[in-house]
């Protein structure tokens, strides 16, 4: 089977412009192809999971991957699937966030002469002349078309402002530029980005009379049609320090049973045969086992062989009954979190990562979703103090958050 036909197997293809050609040049090894990552934050989510996988499988199979990091999108902010405008940050927040996406590619991604490339598009996109790249580009797009596009639909319903619409426009030009300076002839991206895609693809053909090729990846949704990557609302980080690899391993093994085969198939790189076997196992109780493989399979991927190992025994011994803390995830704290009176429940809270804010750990403690040393707390007041954490004190949340805090 050869990496077109494996990628369509997995489920990963949605949309391409010119299937044929596609198809033979992801085959033979000659697609130079590009995947943008807008750097709106310090850490890649599980949502970036797949175009890293992605990434990762057309490049075994010949091809040569541009990740193009976003520190000029980022500063207009994609209206795609929202249904308000994105914080602007600042060109600081942005570039810090930029370099952080970079020491989390090279994880994953091999670059290099005749490898992978890495470029930022603000290299181009912060120089350009905004009267000569109306001349040059504005020309080349229907406002009539460009107002059609899904990725506009839900922001137009609160109100689109200019700075949004230009999103498009960007984007396309990221293609073009990449197309001349770096024979990019392919753009991959997820499904929502169609319309930006083609938008990049239709300024190649008008200013440069050649044909570039688009393909959309299958988003990754959840039996009820919600993007995966998030959990409680908050994202599921790859930086360990945001999302431990104790918590990455158990969002993967709490994923509902209809989830766990397309997930199999989407992000890992089991071989095929092997996740349909797997497959009987649904409605049995092995479809545990299939969750457990799934998360140690992406746990590894992102934290090393020792991080996943650690995680999976954590959670086998917390919930097999044993009640082994060793592998727990451990947030520490200072002398001078505590204080002279102790720290307080929604402190530990938001420490912990259970909450992001004390308005959302207060929910949780006032609605009885958490456990301090096996005890439920509802009391929002409650402190704890110095003798309290001799051994560690043991934060549950719900039925499989776990997290270990001790004084550092």
């Amino acid at each position: 089977m050869q990496i077109y036909e494996e990628l369509q197997a997995r489920g990963l293809i949605a949309q391409v412009t010119n299937e044929p050609e596609i198809r033979e040049m992801v085959n033979s090894g000659k697609a130079r192809f590009y995947i943008g990552f807008d750097c709106t934050a310090d850490s890649l989510t599980a949502g970036h999971f797949l175009a890293l996988t992605l990434m990762k499988r057309l490049q075994m199979a010949g091809n040569q991957p541009i990740a193009l990091i976003g520190g000029g999108t980022t500063m207009i902010g994609d209206p795609s699937g929202r249904t308000d405008m994105r914080k602007m940050l600042t060109r600081e927040d942005i570039d810090h966030n930029a370099e952080c996406f970079r020491r989390q590619m090279e994880k994953f991604i091999e670059f290099g002469e005749g490898k992978a490339t890495m470029v930022n598009n603000a290299d181009w996109l912060l120089d350009l002349n905004y009267v000569q790249l109306l001349r040059e580009v504005g020309a080349c797009f229907s406002v009539n078309n460009m107002l059609r596009a899904d990725c506009y639909k839900q922001r137009m319903e609160k109100g689109l402002s200019f700075l949004e619409f230009n999103y498009m426009i960007m984007q396309s030009y990221d293609f073009y530029h990449l197309f001349q300076n770096y024979g990019c002839n392919m753009q991959f991206g997820g499904d929502d980005q169609w319309s930006n895609m083609l938008g990049g693809t239709e300024l190649i053909r008008k200013k440069l009379g050649k044909d570039a090729h688009a393909m959309t990846v299958t988003l990754l949704t959840d039996s009820h049609g919600n993007k995966m990557g998030k959990t409680a609302g908050n994202a599921v980080w790859i930086d360990p320090n945001k999302t431990s690899p104790f918590d990455f391993y158990q969002y993967w093994r709490n994923i509902g049973d209809a989830d766990v085969i397309k997930c199999l198939k989407m992000l890992t790189f089991l071989p095929l045969d092997q996740i349909e076997e797997m497959k009987s196992w649904e409605g049995t109780g092995r479809i545990n086992e299939a969750k457990e493989i799934l998360a140690f399979e992406l746990t590894q991927m992102v934290h090393g062989e020792e991080e996943a190992t650690k995680a999976q025994n954590a959670a086998r011994a917390l919930f097999g009954g044993k009640g082994d803390d060793e592998n727990m995830p451990i947030t520490t704290i200072t002398a001078e979190d505590l204080g002279e009176e102790g720290i307080s429940v929604l402190d530990l809270v938001v420490k912990c990562g259970f909450a992001s804010s004390k308005s959302e750990a207060r929910r949780l403690v006032s609605q009885g979703g958490l456990e301090i040393a096996k005890e439920k707390v509802t009391d929002v007041y409650k402190r704890y103090t110095a003798d309290a954490f001799e051994n560690g004190l043991i934060l549950k949340k719900g039925k499989k958050g776990y997290n270990k805090v001790v004084i550092g």
